[in-house]
């Protein structure tokens, strides 16, 4: 059977709206995720959170690894931008950097919301960010409570901190700090910014502070797999039972060894939550609604009293339900 004419310049302008950036197929939607490093739990939990919005909602869905470099984030976004995405979220690999990842965007006219770390200026449709003060602060009294309870209150304490050129790292610094001054714990062992929050990275730093601070009796890890590389430095040196941990974010890893106490306390922030948060503030705005400017979710501090009580919203929340 032939077409008439009229069909087949209906087909061809159809085929044609479709291929315009509003004209788009509910197949062709598409939302990038710009994160600092899929090697870190904290991040692919995050992204599964925005990856079950998106996709319920429609649309395609991939993470761009920015591997912890500026350069390698700008390029994600340049890539994102010329494949005409409808919406960025980014967890930029620090405050920094995210203007100029914003600044593209918006010249390119596609929305960008903003998951956790911060940026120092720019315009963003939302930014979704955990209470980093309030979690590091309460996280500081659990560890002060501990030491207290065993006199160890004149020892000093070691931090080994994420970027303090990021926000949420600043936050979670000075938390910590107003938490242990409070209680009366001033000696302050040095601090260490990660680079390539490694195991093997934070595994140094420990056992550098150890050598240099006999008098060392805690310390505080900024995020999630870092913490384990302290523990077993702490273990090298002989010295486990004598130095207690204090952590922030959470693995799986994380319920056994706080638990058994091998960590006091971490102020767990709930990636797959934020995850979820972004990509509804995305899709809000996408749908043309106005989400909040920013969105506070709130961080658990989880100890050995308060583990089996939390623990099924652990799982869900923060562990992405990667655990039974």
């Amino acid at each position: 059977m032939r077409l008439s004419k009229t069909l087949v310049a209906a087909l061809a302008a159809a085929v044609a709206f479709a291929s315009l950036p509003g004209g788009a197929s509910a197949q062709d939607k598409e939302l990038v995720y710009l994160t600092p490093g899929l090697d870190l739990p904290f991040w692919r939990y995050l992204s599964k959170g925005i990856e079950s919005v998106a996709v319920e909602s429609g649309y395609q869905y991939q993470a761009l690894d920015s591997r912890n470099s500026a350069q390698t984030q700008r390029q994600n976004a340049q890539d994102a931008i010329a494949r005409g995405v409808d919406g960025i979220i980014i967890s930029p690999t620090d405050s920094s950097t995210a203007p100029g990842v914003l600044e593209l965007a918006e010249e390119a006219g596609i929305p960008v919301v903003i998951a956790d770390i911060g940026t120092n200026s720019g315009n963003y449709v939302s930014f979704i960010i955990s209470d980093n003060y309030d979690g590091a602060y309460g996280t500081g009294q659990a560890l002060a409570a501990a030491m207290k309870e065993k006199g160890w209150e004149d020892g000093s304490v070691g931090l080994v901190t994420i970027s303090q050129a990021r926000k949420n790292g600043q936050a979670r610094t000075a938390g910590f700090r107003d938490a242990l001054k409070e209680a009366g714990i001033e000696n302050e062992a040095g601090l260490q910014q990660m680079q390539s929050y490694t195991t093997d990275e934070t595994f140094r730093f420990t056992q550098d502070m150890l050598t240099a601070n006999p008098d060392m009796r805690a310390m505080f890890i900024q995020t999630d797999q870092p913490a384990i590389g302290a523990i077993r430095a702490i273990r090298a040196a002989r010295r486990d039972g004598e130095v207690l941990v204090a952590a922030f974010d959470g693995i799986p890893e994380f319920v056994e060894l706080i638990q058994s106490g091998q960590i006091v306390a971490s102020g767990m922030q709930q990636p797959y939550l934020m995850g979820v948060r972004s990509g509804e503030a995305m899709i809000e705005h996408l749908d043309g609604g106005t989400p909040e400017k920013e969105i506070l979710v709130p961080i658990l501090v989880v100890t050995s009293e308060n583990i089996e009580e939390l623990l099924p919203e652990v799982r869900e929340t923060v562990f992405a339900n990667e655990i039974d």
